[in-house]
């Protein structure tokens, strides 16, 4: 092995006085970049053209209270899933919620509903089906946004396949058009 030909340099040796310096320089930048930091951001979000914002008074349904169109037998429904926001533009929140019956085996089949609740009135109540138990699916991702509910239903491609292994995947999304849930998928989101 070939000796250096350049000696040692100095500061390659960290000596306790430069982790000191380190950390001195280090906890000034902290310091002062909390003092000269931006203003705290006062910016609220605005709805969309096409979204009304609800009034903060209003509470959204609350799904515990409703009795849904499910037949489960000696077992109780559980809501899997709920979101809320305004589907239909009249400034009061509806509640999208995801419902099965508390099967004890096996994956049973999830409902979608829409509660909403009227102006004084103090029972929510299911105003829409949007997937039906009796179709076999389950609902994966799930939300509300922009007036809009979107969800990805996992499904069956015939009868002959157990309910444990879904083997279809389709997109869908739900917006309220002339006083109806209107159903759409975008294109090529079905997939086996």
């Amino acid at each position: 092995m070939q000796p250096s030909a350049v000696p040692e340099l100095a500061h390659t040796h960290a000596r306790p006085i430069h982790w000191v310096a380190t950390a001195t320089a280090l906890s000034g930048v902290v310091a002062l970049s909390s003092v000269l930091g931006p203003d705290a951001a006062t910016a609220a979000p605005t709805p969309g053209p096409q979204t009304k914002s609800a009034p903060a008074h209003i509470a959204p349904p609350d799904p515990a209270s409703v009795e849904f169109p499910l037949d489960c037998g000696p077992v109780k429904t559980v809501v899997k899933k709920k979101a809320s926001g305004d589907l239909d533009g009249d400034g009061r929140p509806e509640t999208v919620a995801v419902v099965h019956c508390d099967a004890p085996m096996g994956t049973p089949p999830d409902g979608v509903y829409v509660i909403t609740q009227a102006a004084g009135s103090t029972a929510p109540r299911v105003v829409a089906t949007l997937a039906d138990p009796q179709d076999r699916t389950n609902v994966d991702d799930f939300a509300v946004r922009d007036g809009e509910v979107t969800a990805t239903l996992l499904g069956y491609s015939s009868e002959d396949v157990p309910s444990c292994c879904p083997d279809v995947r389709e997109r869908v999304k739900w917006r309220w058009e002339d006083g109806a849930f209107v159903r759409s998928a975008p294109a090529g989101a079905r997939s086996v």
